[in-house]
């Protein structure tokens, strides 16, 4: 067992990616603790882990309020006693327009959760993970590091391109007290993070629409899965890559080279 007696806190741990990856870093040992904004679907992720004879805890609390985030971590140690891994993976798409029509708070609600809900989740987290080293993950995206066709998602992806300065700086920071800090950057997989997509006037936006489409020639279009994801994250948390940090992993087909 890869993880064994490791403690992993998870964010967005309900559903798609994150659900994905604490069933897996269960079966490998880990206890998993599950931060949702929706008690009910992290308490489902716990149910399964459980019901496979893991070991779980879900809590609610919004990833941008530091102190529902602060009081998360308090109770996680309370619980465990210890933090090894964080998995930051909570982020939504946010609203999708022409720049000119995207209004001051609904930039702030994408920035707040994608890039500040990442900051407070390590910041809560690394006075714990300092005491015997451990391994960070952040979830980001091929949009705002390496495409830039989904017109109109400029919070989204200056978000997602943030999340990876945010690594590289914490990388070489953490890196004395033996955390490693990675960032994996999904494309073309099915997840859940669609329903948290507004898309207004994108219409307006003059683009050829074949520039824009997904493509994924490693699967002639055929999208991920979130488990297929959860293993880079296992990789990356576990010491199989034990002198990996600083690096951010592409995970999407090859879509985003085209």
């Amino acid at each position: 067992m890869k993880l064994l007696d490791k403690v992993a806190v998870i964010t967005g741990g309900g559903s798609g990616i994150g659900h994905a990856a604490a069933i897996l870093m269960s079966r490998e040992g880990a206890k998993v603790a599950i931060i949702d904004r929706i008690l009910e679907t992290g308490q489902e992720t716990v149910r399964q882990l459980v019901n496979e004879g893991g070991c779980g805890l879900a809590i609610a609390a919004d990833v941008g309020d530091s102190q529902q985030m602060q009081q998360a971590f308090e109770t996680i140690v309370d619980e465990y006693q210890r933090i090894d891994i964080v998995f930051a993976n909570a982020g939504i798409n946010g609203v999708w327009s022409p720049i000119e029509e995207i209004e001051p708070d609904e930039w702030d609600r994408t920035i707040n959760t994608n890039l500040r809900g990442t900051f407070l989740a390590i910041k809560y987290a690394v006075p714990y993970l300092k005491k015997q080293g451990g391994s960070i993950v952040i979830t980001s995206s091929i949009n705002g590091t390496r495409s830039f066709r989904k017109i109109g998602a400029t919070a989204y992806a200056c978000s997602k391109a943030a999340q990876v300065a945010f690594a590289k700086m914490l990388a070489l920071e953490l890196a004395p007290s033996h955390i490693r800090v990675n960032v994996i950057c999904p494309g073309g997989v099915l997840t859940a993070i669609e329903e948290s997509t507004t898309k207004r006037h994108l219409d307006r936006i003059p683009v050829a629409p074949d520039s824009i489409q997904d493509m994924i020639p490693l699967t002639d279009n055929t999208a991920g899965s979130s488990e297929e994801v959860a293993q880079l994250v296992l990789f990356l948390v576990s010491n199989d890559s034990s002198f990996v940090t600083g690096t951010e992993v592409w995970i999407d087909g090859g879509g985003s080279l085209i």
